[in-house]
């Protein structure tokens, strides 16, 4: 019944979202229990414009994604849940396998290259193979980290030597959004399965 309830509520939101003009802004934030909300009036501080992101979420619940047969794979090879390694390729890449960063990170999983060759990554653009590599790096982050889920996302956003300097999440504006925002797409998408 739970899933039924918030399928429903998504397709709402989802149909709300939709309908509304497209000239009006839509804001999002996730709050402390992960649970995303929207509005194009905000009326919080914690609410952030959206852009091209809502774009990608919305297109999330329209359609399957075309990399979750990689992400069951990696998930099943490494004991990981599907739905923490969805959440981290939405954050890293939203999906685009040919997705690289300002630091040179490359691909759905966002692997930079000097991890290429411990990764055993030959082609960072494969998505199969980057959803592999990066799952084969976080559930080493994991393994590092006492199974500690945010530690573990805050090393694979900042680098485990920052983690262990501040023994925690690094106070770094950047990781704790990652981890705020992987973690709540973690439990949107744990909520669909």
């Amino acid at each position: 019944m739970r899933n039924i309830n918030l399928r429903l509520t998504i397709g709402l939101i989802i149909i709300a979202v939709l309908s509304i003009p497209a000239w009006a802004e839509i804001y999002t934030y996730v709050d402390e229990n992960g649970v995303l909300h929207f509005s194009n009036a905000p009326t919080s501080s914690r609410y952030q414009y959206a852009g091209p992101e809502i774009e990608d979420s919305i297109a999330y619940y329209q359609a399957p994604n075309i990399f979750d047969n990689y992400i069951r794979d990696a998930a099943g090879l490494y004991g990981l849940e599907f739905a923490l390694i969805k959440a981290i390729v939405q954050v890293e890449s939203s999906f685009n396998p040919n997705a690289v960063s300002n630091a040179g990170a490359i691909g759905l999983m966002q692997i930079m290259p000097e991890n290429h060759n411990a990764l055993c990554l030959r082609d960072p653009y494969d998505p199969r193979a980057n959803i592999m590599a990066g799952t084969r790096y976080l559930k080493s982050l994991l393994n590092r980290f006492d199974d500690d889920i945010r530690l573990s996302l805050a090393a694979y956003n900042a680098g485990p030597a920052a983690v262990e300097r501040y023994n925690g999440i690094p106070p770094y504006p950047e990781t704790q959004k990652y981890v705020n925002r992987v973690m709540g797409y973690y439990s949107q998408y744990k909520n669909l399965q």
